[in-house]
């Protein structure tokens, strides 16, 4: 087993006697020895233990929260792009963290909210589409946002597509939801 199990139910070790006979559980106390079919109900409790102990609050039957962030960061996403395509820097730039780290697919190494702010106008988005949007919170003000996105230029570019899967770490900081870090990566 592992830490996890240990600290769920405290176990120290867990010992397999040959297949489908008999499973050894030592704790700190004592060594059980269980039978067959004992040791599916072990091992079914035990991993069911895990899933609970794992499970966040949005996972829960109540989407409520999970819901409304996913409007919100949806809508973020939307906003940025926009921004792009625009050329609005402003705009853009309200939407990153001071402390943004970005990773665009051009291979020019990271940039920060200045650098990041200061290529808007460079942008030629004519115009895009987003695909498979997806929010995981990772706690209560953060969220990873993935998407597919396929950017499209002018009829006279020299390229007119280019499809980039994008990660995007969101941290509400202050009430104001933020790209903390954004990652690009080159899609076929």
């Amino acid at each position: 087993m592992g830490s996890q199990a240990e600290t769920l139910v405290g176990l120290k070790d867990v010992e397999w006697e040959a297949p489908h006979a008999i499973m050894r559980i030592h704790d700190a106390s004592s060594v059980i020895d269980m039978p067959d079919w004992q040791r599916w109900i072990a091992t079914i409790a035990v991993l069911a233990c895990l899933t609970y102990a794992r499970q966040t609050p949005a996972q829960t039957p109540n989407n409520g929260p999970q819901s409304d962030l996913k409007t919100i960061l949806e809508a973020k996403v939307k906003a940025e792009w926009e921004a792009f395509k625009r050329r609005d820097k402003k705009a853009y730039g309200d939407l990153l963290a001071e402390d943004f780290i970005g990773v665009e697919e051009d291979q020019q190494g990271t940039r920060t909210k200045m650098k990041a702010v200061s290529e808007v106008d460079a942008g030629n988005i004519y115009n895009y589409s987003l695909f498979g949007l997806s929010i995981v919170p990772i706690g209560p003000n953060a969220a990873l946002a993935t998407y597919e996105l396929t950017m499209e230029f002018p009829p006279k570019a020299q390229a007119r597509y280019l499809r980039v899967y994008v990660s995007e770490l969101w941290l509400n900081r202050a009430g104001h939801w933020k790209i903390r870090h954004s990652q690009e990566t080159r899609v076929k």
